[in-house]
């Protein structure tokens, strides 16, 4: 059993093509399905808050 108390994003869409997440207050985790996770990536609060950001950005400019 995973230690992690996984989240369904928001923005999925139908079937298994969605992303994951679990936060510490250290750590966010990603996956790709929490049951049993295959592979998670750990990053910081300051390097996802990074990427939101650049995926917010590149949302508005894709066009």
């Amino acid at each position: 059993m995973s230690p992690h108390r996984w989240e369904k994003s928001s923005y999925c869409q139908e079937g298994d093509a969605c992303v994951h997440i679990s936060t510490t207050p250290t750590a966010i985790h990603l996956t790709d399905r929490p049951a049993p996770p295959h592979t998670v990536l750990t990053v910081g609060p300051d390097a996802f808050a990074a990427l939101l950001r650049a995926l917010k950005c590149r949302a508005f400019t894709a066009g």
